[in-house]
């Protein structure tokens, strides 16, 4: 464990630390001299327990775009040492920036994530996310370097070149690239021991492939972060108890609402994730609306952590799917499709909207030549299995491995939209 001391304490300690914490942080923020934060802040008590955050007003992803490019700034340009930034469909990226400070506290919540994973610092870590405005992988990066093991910063794409510089420098974590590993008969020479896998939403049952294809004592573990936030480092799965993410709460607090009423969701139940930054300098955000959709777990963890844990994500608000008056996640698609032996790690969704009602469609692949012969059954059971779970018909299509593009840069597509006769992917 990285920091043992704060990552156990007590809830009744910890909940004293995010109520000195976010009293400070409404009354800096009550003090800032900027058009967005006084309108903000209008008519905003101070808060004397960290149960009043609920009084407290939501943020939202416009406000980023709106606020293009520093005016969520709460501290001078000067104090800025570092800027990220992510896409967006406005046209306009989300700008994100950063104190000394802040990075500091990046580079220590990745350190924590890594931890929990089972990194030490005599591991070897080659770090595959993409480099440059995207947070990932330079906040992977730091928390490798914080942590005291040794970074390969890899940076994504040309899987061939990444697969020979693993088995050359000794990497023990890495991640997916066990396909062109076996393509370039190296795998044998790869001794992975974990990973982490982030970025988009994945199934149990992709776990289980991932854990597979690279054998051994593999663990395959989540990690969860947003850009608005900080990037990743929020929260993390632990390698003892695989299912859910500790939320790194003395920076980061967590509430789960109604996407619909934004009223808090009983404990145990689905609903929208929703973070306040206790810390961050630059740029912090109150009751952020993340859109993703989870619960919190109850019990106690065996890896001795005492942070809330949250569910691995059922999916994002934004990307629910309505067919025929039928809500969708993809993820709830995936986890069928993933938990067929005979499938290998990739899949497409593609929603057909050339008919006067929507269709769906699964593209899956057999995780072996072996299992070609037997595509066609492979289909039914998939086809009745996703009846049965999501109550719509969706078709099938068994292809051979190989068969559904890859995303060597960038998160991986999964859902396309069809609305000519052209073939989606391609």
């Amino acid at each position: 464990m990285y920091l043992h001391e704060l990552e156990t304490l007590d809830r009744e300690s910890l909940r004293h630390l995010q109520t000195a914490r976010l009293s400070e942080l409404v009354a800096r923020l009550k003090s800032v001299d900027s058009e967005y934060w006084v309108e903000k802040m209008s008519g905003v008590n101070e808060v004397a327990s960290i149960d009043g955050i609920n009084s407290l007003p939501f943020t939202n992803k416009q406000e980023f775009r709106n606020a293009y490019p520093y005016g969520m700034l709460t501290v001078p340009m000067g104090d800025i040492v570092r800027i990220h930034a992510s896409s967006g469909t406005s046209g306009k990226p989300t700008i994100v920036s950063y104190t000394r400070d802040d990075i500091v506290v990046f580079a220590q919540v990745n350190a924590r994530s890594l931890s929990a994973v089972g990194a030490t610092r005599d591991d070897v870590v080659h770090v595959a996310y993409g480099y440059g405005l995207f947070t990932g992988g330079l906040g992977l990066h730091y928390g490798v370097e914080e942590l005291g093991a040794t970074a390969v910063p890899a940076s994504g794409g040309n899987p061939g070149f990444q697969v020979s510089l693993m088995a050359d420098t000794g990497a023990t974590v890495a991640l997916i690239l066990a396909e062109r590993a076996e393509e370039m008969g190296i795998k044998d020479q790869i001794r992975l021991s974990w990973g982490i896998h982030g970025a988009e939403p994945w199934s149990d049952g992709l776990r289980d492939k991932l854990e597979s294809a690279w054998g051994g004592q593999y663990d395959a573990c989540d990690i969860y972060g947003l850009s608005e936030v900080t990037g990743p480092g929020v929260a993390a799965e632990c390698r003892e108890n695989k299912g859910g993410l500790h939320v790194f709460e003395d920076h980061f607090f967590p509430e789960i609402v109604d996407p619909e009423t934004g009223e808090p969701t009983p404990d145990g139940e689905l609903g929208e994730l929703v973070i306040t930054t206790l810390t961050r300098e630059a740029q912090p955000v109150l009751r952020y609306r993340t859109r993703d959709i989870t619960r919190f777990l109850d019990g106690e963890c065996p890896c001795g952590r005492t942070s809330r844990r949250i569910g691995r994500l059922a999916g994002r608000a934004d990307d629910m799917l309505v067919i025929r008056g039928i809500n969708v996640y993809p993820r709830t698609i995936e986890t069928v499709l993933m938990a067929d032996p005979a499938l290998g790690a990739n899949y497409a969704i593609i929603v057909d909207r050339r008919g006067t009602l929507p269709e769906l469609e699964a593209r899956v692949e057999v995780i072996d030549a072996s299992f070609n012969d037997e595509a066609d059954e492979i289909a039914s059971r998939l086809q009745d299995q996703l009846m049965e779970t999501i109550r719509l018909r969706v078709g099938v299509i068994v292809g051979p491995p190989g068969s559904i593009p890859r995303s060597e840069l960038g998160k991986a597509q999964r859902v396309f939209e069809q609305t000519s006769d052209e073939d989606p992917l391609g």
